[in-house]
């Protein structure tokens, strides 16, 4: 096995294009590995990991890029470089000739002076002082990038705050500000359910749930996942109901998040106390009491957070699919199964959906381990090994440390999951496939030949393996989602209508002796 090594000193370039960059190197004839990333500590040490820390590697610095390349043969090491490089010539082409490309923050709010919002993608190391610049420049700021100190978020948020401007992030990833989706979201009509989410693929759910609903977004509003901690103190999510409190477009706001601090919780209910219009509240795992003394209005899914955001936005609820669950179906799989297979194995790229199927579970079973879980005693100590039910976030920081996220590159998803259905315990593995901007081109196609593998080596050993898959996405999504959905029903994947229905489906199929 050769490896070879190309330092392109004093360039970079963004995560998000890195990512997608590694993806697609990845994919090249003959290679066995490919990274492509800046010369971080973080990153040469995710080398390391993985045996590709070469001396090269070792003396590059944060501001180089590094392009690392491991295959059989020297030769096929030199042909992968040389499609590297293509690839990166092809990234480079401008598309159309309105494409300006500006070196600063400040060069760009002095060109464009009716802009009044910056997407900020760079190493978390920079991250803080460039979003910083973009509020100095009178800017709303959206900062995808991650680690990004506390007290930097804090600072942040605080000089927007009195500003008056929003600071969604960091590490946010999912927007969609006067109808257009900005890094990771969903194609959706236009109407007027406003949302602010701690969540990125919480709130595109929620959003693709109204759409499905007959209803529409005004704005979504992120927030970034740490702003409902108690050191943040929900600043951002506060700002954002005031926001869409005062948005004439607005009707209805949904608010979306992981478990709050209890005392951030305390101070968000007591702004939906003081607003003008109804307010969704869904905290996963949340207590409707606290809710509703505040004037809000629970839900306990996200289907039920769409479904109460639009009927409160003006719809019939008499005249909606609810997509109901299919009980004859459950009593299909659950005869299939044998009684050894009583455990799932839940494989997502969204950690909200990961915890809306998780919480399912434990409300069924006790057994519940993942490597997001509150309660320490079932927190995955051994992030490569499942324990009984096991639901893996393989989008959070524990997986995606220096690579990309299975969102975009689903490798590590593909190789977890044929672990998993070789396991004789396992009755269901469900999976989310995420459509939309900023996913992989074909989600679901990618996953196909590890599907049928596994229903080929589960038929061998005389046992049905149930594959449960929700695809997350609109009519409106690129690609169709009317295919991908084909495409897995085809392959003999059982289809979930949502986030909430795949967390429902898995929890019924291994319960015993009901």
């Amino acid at each position: 096995m050769s490896i070879k090594v190309v330092i392109k000193k004093s360039t970079y370039f963004d995560s998000v294009s890195l990512m997608s960059l590694s993806t697609k190197a990845n994919q090249l004839p003959g290679v066995e590995q490919a990274v492509i990333a800046m010369g971080t500590e973080m990153n040469k040490e995710v080398l390391r990991n993985v045996g590709l820390l070469t001396a090269e590697v070792e003396e590059a610095k944060s501001s180089d890029l590094m392009i690392v390349v491991k295959a059989e043969t020297e030769e096929l090491c030199d042909k992968a470089l040389a499609g590297i490089e293509e690839l990166f010539s092809k990234k480079g082409e401008t598309k159309g000739t309105s494409e300006i490309k500006y070196a600063t923050i400040d060069s760009a709010a002095k060109s464009i002076p009716e802009a009044n919002l910056a997407i900020i993608s760079v190493n978390g190391a920079f991250a803080a002082r460039e979003a910083r610049k973009a509020l100095e420049n009178d800017l709303h700021v959206m900062l995808f990038s991650d680690n990004v100190s506390i007290e930097d978020e804090i600072a942040l948020k605080k000089y927007a705050h009195e500003k008056g401007l929003l600071m969604m992030g960091p590490d946010c990833g999912t927007a969609i500000i006067g109808n257009v989706a900005l890094c990771f979201g969903n194609a959706v009509r236009k109407g007027n359910i406003g949302i602010v989410a701690a969540s990125g693929t919480g709130s595109q759910e929620v959003s693709v749930r109204i759409h499905d609903f007959g209803g529409g977004i005004t704005q979504l509003i992120g927030t970034g996942g740490r702003d409902l901690s108690e050191q943040v103190g929900g600043i951002m999510m506060l700002d954002g109901i005031k926001a869409l409190d005062e948005d004439e477009a607005t009707k209805v706001i949904v608010l979306i998040s992981k478990p709050p601090a209890p005392s951030v919780e305390e101070k968000v209910l007591a702004q939906v106390k003081q607003c003008k219009k109804p307010v969704v509240v869904y905290f996963i795992g949340g207590k409707e009491e606290a809710v509703a003394a505040a004037g809000g209005h629970f839900a306990k899914t996200s289907k039920e957070a769409a479904l109460k955001a639009v009927v409160l936005a003006g719809a019939n609820e008499d005249e909606l699919n609810k997509r109901a669950l299919n009980w004859p179906l459950i009593e299909e799989v659950r005869a299939k199964l044998t009684p050894e297979q009583k455990y799932i194995r839940g494989l997502f790229c969204g950690g909200t959906l990961c915890d809306e199927a998780m919480y399912s579970a434990m409300e069924t079973f006790e057994d519940v381990y993942s490597n997001i879980q509150k309660n320490p005693d079932y927190k995955l100590k051994n992030l490569h090994e499942s324990k009984a039910h096991t639901f893996l976030d393989m989008g959070d920081d524990d997986f995606t440390n220096g690579k990309p996220h299975p969102m975009i590159d689903p490798s590590l998803r593909i190789a977890r999951f044929l672990q998993e259905a070789k396991d004789p315990s396992v009755g269901v593995i469900v999976m989310d496939f995420i459509l939309g901007f900023g996913s992989h081109e074909d989600p679901v196609g990618v996953m196909l030949p590890a599907i049928l593998e596994a229903k080929q080596l589960a038929e061998k050993e005389g046992r049905h393996l149930e594959i449960l898959g929700y695809v997350m996405g609109t009519d409106l999504d690129t690609p169709k989602f009317e295919d991908q959905v084909n495409k897995l029903m085809a392959a003999g994947v059982t289809i979930a209508s949502s986030s909430t229905n795949a967390g429902l489906l898995a929890r019924e199929f291994v319960v015993k002796g009901a």
